[in-house]
């Protein structure tokens, strides 16, 4: 291994815009089980389902019907 590299002609990562950041959220119990029936329906995690939701409604702009009960 040396000691020093050179990287004054190297390329900025493509992908680096589209990592995922880890958090943490606490969803209801219902909530999680609908994700995970439809995880194991459709064979993808749940976690990555969540995911592919928010990511749908963060593009259409849907915000969320809030009732107060």
């Amino acid at each position: 291994m040396r000691e020093h590299y050179d990287f004054t002609d190297s390329i900025e990562n493509p992908y680096v815009k589209k990592t995922k950041k880890q958090i943490t959220i606490r969803l209801d119990k219902d909530v999680i089980g609908y994700f995970k029936k439809l995880s194991e329906k459709n064979g993808i995690p749940y976690q990555n389902l969540i995911n592919l939701y928010l990511k749908d409604c963060a593009d259409s702009q849907k915000e969320p019907r809030i009732d107060w009960q």
